[in-house]
């Protein structure tokens, strides 16, 4: 039980996260398109339901999150949500109405069972359950430098798999950043009730880490094709929570021969992660959906 319930909550964060990047992706593409970072973006797309819908779908994939997170350890929690591009790819295949290609499903299964393998062959723990200051310190830094540096670099490409690149990854080190300070801000409630949550700097500062994922993915989504940006951000986020998971709550994995399976399971992912992004449905196609979902 003590696997299941994060584990289940992280499934159904990773849905509700691709049902939200289906729509989002969507309602990205009907409003016109930006050459430099512009928070202004987030106010046209407020005027398209289906940008509020994907929006809805964002808050209750966090609070499964939060779940997930309160309930199990960073590094088994995060690379689940590897599992968003095949769902999302499944749920744009239903809006299209088009069939995926036997490769495509093949790429899906080989996404589902190397992360099993990978997961079950190491095992994280739960590790400590609180992080001191002296940790976070760093960590933030060398998070808030990456993604700004990341999104430096894609902003001044014009719009390509470079710039979508480096945006996706700019997004998956917010993405990862904010989970990490999610679970701790979930620890901060459990023992310090609502007024402790709510007096926390953990739970402002994941506010502002997701508030600049929100913004970066918008931007991620509209700076080139889904075969650059999406594999950053897949592959990005589970890495990051990793090494996060290890440095700040001193999580552990199987070592020695553990580590074969492991490297296996993360080659068959990430084969299976690129063929996707490379063959699966283009979200764009998403435009042609029935008019009562627009």
């Amino acid at each position: 039980m003590a696997v299941v319930l994060p584990v289940l909550f992280a499934l159904l964060a990773a849905f509700s996260n691709a049902l939200a990047t289906v729509l989002q992706r969507k309602a990205a593409l009907t409003v016109p398109q930006s050459q430099g970072f512009r928070p202004g973006l987030v106010l046209d797309l407020l005027r398209r339901p289906v940008w509020l819908g994907g929006m809805l779908a964002v808050v209750v994939a966090g609070v499964s999150q939060a779940v997930a997170l309160a309930t199990g350890p960073l590094s088994l929690v995060q690379p689940l949500f590897v599992l968003e591009l095949p769902l999302a790819l499944l749920l744009a295949s239903l809006a299209t109405g088009r069939r995926l290609a036997p490769a495509v499903w093949l790429a899906v299964g080989g996404v589902v069972v190397g992360l099993g393998i990978a997961l079950v062959s190491a095992a994280p723990d739960a590790g400590e359950e609180d992080v001191a200051l002296d940790r976070w310190l760093p960590a933030l830094v060398a998070c808030a430098g990456a993604a700004v540096l990341l999104a430096a670099a894609g902003l001044r490409r014009a719009v390509g798999k470079a710039r979508a690149g480096c945006l996706g990854a700019a997004t998956a080190v917010c993405y990862a950043l904010t989970a990490a300070l999610m679970k701790d801000s979930m620890r901060v409630l459990d023992t310090d009730g609502v007024a402790g949550f709510l007096t926390a700097w953990q739970t402002y500062a994941f506010a502002a880490a997701g508030v600049g994922a929100v913004l970066l993915l918008e931007h991620a989504m509209q700076g080139g094709p889904l075969v650059a940006s999406q594999p950053a951000l897949t592959l990005g986020d589970a890495a990051v929570s990793l090494m996060l998971g290890v440095v700040l709550y001193r999580e552990e994995v199987r070592a020695g021969w553990w580590v074969l399976p492991q490297l296996l399971g993360v080659a068959v992912v990430v084969a299976g992660v690129l063929t996707l992004a490379r063959r699966g449905i283009d979200l764009r196609e998403t435009n042609k959906m029935p008019e009562a979902t627009k």
